[in-house]
């Protein structure tokens, strides 16, 4: 692995992480969400994933397995990784207490006891943190990879991050009154990208081969298929604009399709 693309990648996933900053700043800045916005948005995001894994990790891996077994035993083992990839998601989602879960999380919260809020922000914060340990695991290892690829990929993952960096802040800045403390609660979150592309980095570093890189390109994508379909399309319902949603998700695929033609 080279110096520059280790650099590359771990600034490319710390800006995705910390892209949570960018939701806290929203919610402390503005008096309502531009939930439109947010609907197509996240179905950007979905539809930048869906086509990079579909199209472009998932044959990649399949072609650097190639370069050492058979056609299909290359296309199981693609499939095997792919599926762990969404095992080890789906794991993390079901460890995850519904209530804190970021992906049950309201705009608004009839709850009101100081109290309680509080420790609903702390409790997300670190759900969301939890969550976004994979997610960094998989910018970085797309980058190392494929640094031109990891744009689209850190770009998809910092705009679904800015509406779970307002589901941290807005409890934390009711009960507290601090809009420094929800930002800085929100920010922190998000810095489980790098740590979780840090661990990666520092636990494969030794054994790093093109079996293991094309191995983590299909669990890369399998990752990212969860995430779009368990997060980021049900949150387009969730903020009430379905078409907006759709809309997003077929520009997201094109401008990817367009963008990697011309590349």
């Amino acid at each position: 692995m080279e110096t520059n693309n280790v650099l590359t990648a771990f600034t490319l996933t710390l800006i995705a992480g910390l892209a949570t900053g960018i939701g806290s700043l929203i919610a402390l800045v503005t008096k309502r969400t531009n939930t439109r916005f947010l609907s197509a948005a996240l179905g950007l995001s979905a539809g930048v994933m869906i086509y990079i894994s579909f199209m472009e990790l998932m044959p990649e891996a399949v072609s650097q397995f190639n370069l050492l077994y058979s056609d299909k035993q290359a296309q199981i083992l693609m499939l095997i990784a792919f599926f762990l990839g969404i095992a080890l998601i789906a794991i993390i989602d079901r460890l995850v207490p519904e209530d804190e879960n970021p992906h049950e999380v309201h705009l608004e919260r009839e709850n009101t006891d100081q109290h309680k809020l509080k420790r609903t922000g702390i409790l997300m914060a670190l759900a969301i943190g939890i969550h976004n340990f994979p997610e960094g695991l998989a910018t970085f290892a797309t980058a190392l990879s494929d640094p031109e690829l990891a744009l689209p990929i850190m770009f998809a993952i910092a705009i679904h991050n800015i509406p779970e960096g307002i589901a941290v802040s807005v409890p934390i800045y009711h009960a507290s009154g601090s809009r420094r403390k929800a930002f800085w609660y929100s920010a922190l979150s998000g810095i489980a990208e790098p740590v979780g592309a840090l661990c990666g980095y520092l636990f494969l570093r030794p054994f790093w081969t093109p079996e293991v890189n094309a191995f983590l390109l299909a669990f890369v994508s399998g990752i990212m298929i969860y995430i779009s379909f368990d997060e980021l399309l049900p949150g387009t319902e969730k903020y009430g604009h379905h078409h907006w949603g759709i809309a997003g998700v077929i520009s997201g695929m094109a401008i990817m399709a367009i963008s990697l033609l011309l590349l």
